[in-house]
């Protein structure tokens, strides 16, 4: 079901697509993340992305 509401539409492609990477163990983290949540290395990256219309 996909989401009609342009609001609701950008804040899911935030949380979404905007994150980090550890480089490390893989893990998930915040986009205000400095170090990764299970391994606390500081080895991240942002997630690629490409936005489809």
């Amino acid at each position: 079901m996909p989401v009609m509401d342009p609001i609701k539409k950008a804040i899911a492609q935030k949380h979404r697509l905007y994150m980090k990477i550890c480089r490390k163990c893989g893990a998930r983290n915040a986009a205000s993340a400095v170090k990764c949540r299970k391994c606390r290395s500081k080895n991240l990256r942002w997630k690629k992305r490409e936005l489809v219309k």
